[in-house]
Parts: C-alpha cells; sequence; structure tokens
C-alpha cells in the first residue's frame, strides 16, 4: 500500500525580519503543507550566535492567528527554559488559539552558550537534561490526557496535583521528541511520542529504528503507532550549480561559513530528482513525513517546488 508524503517547513527563526518571516508562514500554509515549524533558541544556532533570532512559542502564537489549517509546533521545545506546568499551559493555549493545531515539540536541549548567558540551568551534563526531559514528556501526555500530574519524588520538577485547565481541544495533543541518543531519548520515544524526528544517512537511521523497535518491546509499545518523522534542508533548483549558489547565499546571510556545512548530508541541495531520491529511500524505512528547515532568506522556489513537483514524483500521483 502506498502512503502518501507529508510535508512540513521549519522557517529558520534567526537572521530575519518578521515581514518575510510572516509572508513565508502565510505561502506554506496556503500550498497546503502540513505542518509549520520553528526553532526554540535564544541565540542563533548556524553561524553566529549574536544574530536576531525570534522566541519559539511566542511565534506559535503568533503563526496560530495568521494561518487557518496547518499544524503548528517547535523542532524542538528547549526542555531546559520551562517548566512542564508552563508547557502544558503553553501549549494548550497555543492549540485553542489555532482551533487544534498545536504539537508538543520536545528536546533536551543542547546550546551551552545560551543557557550561561541567560543564566538558565544547564545541568550536569546531556545524559541529566534527557532525564529532565522524561520527566517533562511524563508529565505532558498525563496532563493533556485530562489527568492531574504530581511529580515523582527525587525528580527536577515538583509539580503537585497540578491540573491543567482547560483541557487541549485535541483529544490527544500529539507530543514530538526530537533526536536519537539510544539508550535515553529514543526510550523516552518509545514511552511517550505520537511523533519521533531523526536525520542522517539510511544505515545511521536504520540502526536507531532498530533501537527504537527494541525499546518499544522492552515498554510494551507497538512501534507503528509512532510518527516518523525525517529531517532535512532541501533547496530545489533545476541544476545542482543553482542550487549551490542559493545555498550559498542563504549561508552568507546567516553569518555560517560554508566549511562549517559542507559535510552536514541533511543539506540536500540540488535537482527536483536528487531530493525525491532521498525522500524515497528514507520512505523505504518508514519515513512518510519529511520536515524540512529553510534558512533565510526563505527560498519561494524550494517551498513551492518540493510540495509541487517533488512530492507527486515521490508518491506517484499528485498531492491532493
Amino acid at each position: 500500500m502506498t502512503t502518501t508524503t507529508s510535508l512540513g517547513i521549519l522557517l529558520w527563526n534567526q537572521a530575519a525580519g518578521w515581514p518575510s518571516f510572516e509572508r513565508a508562514a502565510r505561502r506554506i500554509d496556503e500550498l497546503g503543507y502540513d505542518y509549520l515549524l520553528a526553532w526554540d533558541h535564544l541565540y542563533a544556532i548556524f553561524g553566529d550566535p549574536y544574530q536576531p533570532i525570534f522566541e519559539g512559542y511566542t511565534t506559535l502564537a503568533a503563526l496560530a492567528g495568521m494561518t487557518k489549517r496547518i499544524r503548528l509546533g517547535l523542532l524542538v521545545g528547549a526542555n531546559t527554559f520551562r517548566n512542564p506546568a508552563v508547557v502544558a499551559k503553553m501549549l494548550t493555549t497555543i492549540d485553542h488559539a489555532s482551533g487544534g493545531r498545536a504539537v508538543a515539540g520536545l528536546g533536551g536541549a543542547w546550546m551551552e552558550l545560551e543557557h550561561q548567558a541567560a543564566g538558565i540551568d544547564f545541568g550536569s551534563g546531556f545524559g541529566q537534561r534527557l532525564d529532565w526531559m522524561e520527566e517533562t514528556a511524563s508529565a505532558l501526555e498525563t496532563l493533556f490526557a485530562g489527568e492531574r500530574y504530581t511529580s515523582p519524588a527525587g525528580g527536577h520538577y515538583a509539580l503537585d496535583d497540578f491540573a491543567l485547565l482547560p483541557r487541549p481541544v485535541q483529544a490527544r495533543l500529539p507530543i514530538l521528541i526530537g533526536g536519537s541518543g539510544e539508550k535515553k531519548t529514543l526510550r523516552s520515544v518509545a514511552l511517550h511520542a505520537d511523533m519521533w524526528n531523526a536525520m542522517g544517512s539510511h544505515e545511521f537511521l536504520q540502526r536507531k529504528i532498530d533501537i527504537l523497535q527494541g525499546h518499544c518491546d522492552a515498554v510494551g509499545r507497538d512501534i507503528a503507532e509512532i510518527t516518523f518523522t525525517g529531517g532535512c534542508k532541501p533547496v530545489i533548483r533545476n541544476t545542482v550549480e543553482e542550487a549551490r549558489r542559493v545555498w550559498e547565499a542563504q549561508m552568507a546571510n546567516n553569518r555560517t561559513p560554508m566549511a562549517d556545512v559542507l559535510d552536514d548530508d541533511t543539506f540536500w541541495v540540488g535537482t527536483p530528482e536528487l531530493i525525491a531520491e532521498k525522500m524515497a529511500e528514507a520512505k523505504s524505512l518508514g519515513f512518510h513525513t519529511f520536515l524540512a528547515e529553510l534558512a533565510a532568506p526563505y527560498d519561494d522556489e524550494t517551498i513551492e517546488r518540493w510540495i509541487g513537483e517533488v512530492v507527486p514524483m515521490v508518491d506517484g500521483q499528485p498531492r491532493t
């Protein structure tokens, strides 16, 4: 059975002005994309960190009022920035403001500089931050289901019979966990996630799927309940050379040396046929949703050709 491809776009919310961000967001919604996403950082994460970047959750709240049908989320929410009770309230508010279109993106957070500068606890290491994320994922799943939540003894948080009112519009506000850490992140995916975002080579992703399957077996979860979402950064033109010129201009705008990104295999820079081939390869592993990160200045041609030209190649039929 052929599974139709779903598409989302994350607009890099760094090195961009709000008018261009808003214009691109509206166009993505109009074209029929399934997801519209943003980063959750205080400093720019590509190139020079001291560039303008919009805050994540307030960006989603603004997008709720300017879009009509597309689902909205962070790729992914920095768990260290906020208490899980506050996150639950913000996501629920966005869900109501958007008429039931919120997605709860979660990640452990990784950028030490922004934590140090803002005075946010970065923890003792990545393992501890993933433990904190696991606590938040458990709390959100419980609260979104309409149950009160009390944090376990000895945990990082101290929610005390917290009640989430009102409940989200969606019967189950989906939780998306990003990352591929084998011991902790993928176990959290198995326990709590409706969606899992990963990126990398065919071999890398196959290994992570096998490990995720093991975690699902251990906790009694059907892996088929989890939507795999593949991350990528496409630039689409008629020739590789033309696409490369666009890519280089984007990186210059984001103060990012090309030497820093040349080995990043998540940049898919080339023809529609090349992008379709990479998507088909990922689909063979079970990735039927693709979330593209697009750098400013936002590339209208890639936005329009990915959904209008590439996806029909992958699915063998026009997108409806």
